[in-house]
C-alpha cells in the first residue's frame, strides 16, 4: 500500500470521531465528531489511490461534480427540516448497489459493469452525508443534541473506536482501509445520525411498510429469475454452479443467493410480528408472505432459511402462551436433532463434513489457526481472509477464505478484546430492543426479529457488522427510546407558550 502512514493517521482520526459523534451530548462535541469523521474519511480514500479521480479535473468532471454537491445540499437542507424522513431514506438505500464502475479509463469517468458485477453502497453514502450535513446544520442552529442510550452508544464507541486503532498493526493495510472507508466509518455515521432524528408516531408503520414493500419486490424479482433462468447480477461461480446443477440459484438484485435471501427473511420476519400482534389482517399482508417465500425457496440459501425457522420459533415463544412455548422447545429441538441426523448420514454416506457444511467447516479451522497465532488483538481489521490463506499455505484466492462466521472473523481480526467488545455491543442492543418492546411491543418485536435474523444468518455467511440494516436496527431503537414521552411534550409546549406570551 502507497500511503500506509496516511490511511493509519486516518484511522486514528476515525476512532476519536465516532466515539465522539457517538458519545456527544454538547453541541461542540458532536460537530467535532463529525468533523473528525469527514476527514478520516477523505484521508482514507486518498490512502487506498486517486488516480481514477484525475477527470473530475475535466470540464465535464467539474460540472459533475458541481452538480452533486448541489443534490447534496438540496438533500441535506431537507432532511434539516425534515428529520423524521432520514431512517426511512436510510432505510430504502440501504440495499442497493448500483452497477456502477468507476475508473479514469472511462470516457466520462463512469460507466455501467459488466459481468454481473455490483458496485458499491452509493444511495446509502448519498443519504449518509446529507444527513451528516443536516445534523451539523441542525446543531449550528441551536437544536438539542440529544444523548444516544449509553446502553448502546458505550459499546458501540468502544467497539468502533478499536476497530479502528487496528490499522496500527493490520497486516493487510489496503483490506483493511477498504473495511474502513465503506463499511465501519459510514455505519459510525448511520448510527449517529439516525439515532439522533425524530420519530413520530407514525414512524413504525412507515418502515413496516418500506420494509415489506423492498422485500416483495426483491422476492418478484427472484421469482421472475428462476422462471427465466436470466440473473442481473452474479458471482462468476455462481454462474457455474446453476450452469452444472439441477436448481437454479437466483439473485434478484443482488450479487449473491445468501444475501438475497438475508434481505426477504427480514420483510417475512415484519410480516410474522404483525400478525403475531394482531396488527396486520389485511389479504395484502397475506399475499405478501406468500409473494416473499416463494422468492425465498428459490434463492436455495440454507443460512436465510435457518434465519426465518429461528426467527419463526423466537416470535411464536415470545408472543404464545405455555403451550405455544412448549411446543417452540420441542420443535426446536426436533430441528436440531433432524440437522444433526442429516449430516450424520451424509457423512456416514462418504461425504466429507466439509462438503456436507458447504465448504465452512474448511473455512472454520482457518480462521481458528489465525487466532491461534494472533489470540489478543488480532490481524487488524479486514485481515482474516488474508491471515488464512496465508496459514493454510495456499496461493487458492483470498476471497476463498472468508470465514462466513462474524464471532470469528470479528476474533480472528480484533482478538478476543474485539470479541469482548461484539458481545458487548449485542447485549447493550437487546437491551435497547427490550427496552423499546415495553414501550411499542409491535415495534420492539420487528426490531429483535430482524437482530435476531441478522445475527443468525451471519453465523453462516457474512455480513452482520458490515450490513447498515444491522446498524440500522439498533439506531432505530435507539432513536425510538430518545423521543419525549408525552408528558416531556406537554411540558415543552407550555413553556414555548409561556414564552410566547412574554
Amino acid at each position: 500500500m502507497e500511503h500506509a502512514d496516511l490511511a493509519q493517521t486516518a484511522a486514528v482520526c476515525g476512532a476519536l470521531g465516532s466515539a465522539l459523534v457517538l458519545l456527544a451530548r454538547q453541541r461542540v462535541v458532536l460537530l467535532g465528531g463529525l468533523v473528525a469523521l469527514a476527514l478520516a474519511e477523505a484521508g482514507l480514500v486518498a490512502s487506498l489511490g486517486t488516480g481514477d479521480l484525475d477527470k473530475l479535473s475535466s470540464a465535464a468532471g467539474a460540472a459533475a461534480a458541481l452538480f452533486g454537491l448541489a443534490a447534496l445540499a438540496l438533500a441535506a437542507a431537507v432532511l434539516a427540516r425534515r428529520p423524521a424522513l432520514i431512517p426511512v431514506a436510510v432505510l430504502l438505500t440501504a440495499p442497493f448497489r448500483p452497477p456502477l464502475d468507476f475508473s479514469s479509463a472511462n470516457r466520462f469517468f463512469v460507466s455501467i459493469a459488466e459481468d454481473g458485477r455490483l458496485g458499491r453502497l452509493l444511495p446509502l453514502y448519498f443519504v449518509l452525508a446529507a444527513s451528516g450535513l443536516a445534523l451539523g446544520w441542525r446543531a449550528l442552529r441551536g437544536a438539542e443534541v440529544r444523548e444516544i442510550p449509553r446502553a448502546l452508544a458505550l459499546p458501540a464507541a468502544a467497539f468502533l473506536a478499536f476497530a479502528f486503532l487496528s490499522m496500527l498493526w493490520a497486516d493487510d493495510l489496503e483490506a483493511g482501509a477498504n473495511m474502513l472507508t465503506f463499511f465501519t466509518l459510514p455505519f459510525a455515521a448511520l448510527l449517529a445520525v439516525v439515532a439522533r432524528a425524530e420519530f413520530p408516531d407514525w414512524s413504525p408503520r412507515v418502515l413496516a411498510i418500506c420494509a415489506i414493500a423492498l422485500a416483495s419486490a426483491f422476492a418478484a424479482v427472484g421469482v421472475w429469475q428462476a422462471i427465466t433462468h436470466e440473473l442481473f447480477f452474479y458471482a462468476p461461480n455462481l454462474a457455474i454452479s446453476n450452469a452444472n446443477t439441477d436448481f437454479f440459484r437466483v439473485t434478484s438484485l443482488f450479487g449473491d443467493p445468501s444475501l438475497y435471501g438475508r434481505h426477504v427473511v427480514l420483510g417475512i420476519g415484519i410480516v410474522l410480528t404483525l400478525l403475531a400482534t394482531g396488527r396486520g389482517r389485511d389479504p395484502l399482508l397475506l399475499a405478501a408472505l406468500a409473494l416473499m417465500w416463494a422468492g425465498l425457496f428459490f434463492s436455495y440459501s440454507q443460512s436465510s432459511m435457518a434465519a426465518l425457522l429461528l426467527v419463526t420459533l423466537a416470535l411464536a415463544f415470545a408472543t404464545g402462551d405455555r403451550v405455544v412455548r412448549r411446543a417452540v422447545g420441542l420443535l426446536a429441538l426436533g430441528a436440531a436433532l433432524t440437522a444433526i441426523g442429516f449430516g450424520a448420514v451424509k457423512v456416514i454416506g462418504g461425504e466429507s463434513i466439509n462438503r456436507v457444511t458447504s465448504d465452512r467447516t474448511e473455512r472454520v479451522e482457518d480462521a481458528l489457526r489465525v487466532i491461534r497465532d494472533d489470540p489478543v488483538q488480532g490481524v487488524g481489521i479486514g485481515g482474516q481472509p488474508r491471515a488464512s490463506r496465508l496459514a493454510a499455505n495456499s496461493d487458492r484466492p483470498t476471497a476463498n477464505y472468508v470465514s462466513h462466521t462474524t464471532p470469528l472473523t470479528v476474533t480472528a481480526e480484533l482478538g478476543v478484546i474485539g470479541l469482548a467488545l461484539y458481545a458487548w455491543l449485542l447485549v447493550g442492543g437487546a437491551r435497547l430492543i427490550v427496552d423499546v418492546w415495553r414501550r411499542h411491543r409491535p415495534l420492539g418485536l420487528a426490531l429483535g426479529a430482524s437482530l435476531l435474523a441478522l445475527f443468525v444468518h451471519a453465523l453462516f455467511y457474512s455480513g452482520f457488522l458490515e450490513d447498515p440494516l444491522t446498524w440500522l436496527v439498533l439506531a432505530v431503537a435507539a432513536g425510538w427510546l430518545m423521543r419525549p414521552l408525552p408528558a416531556e411534550l406537554a411540558r415543552a409546549e407550555r413553556v414555548r407558550a409561556r414564552a410566547a406570551t412574554r
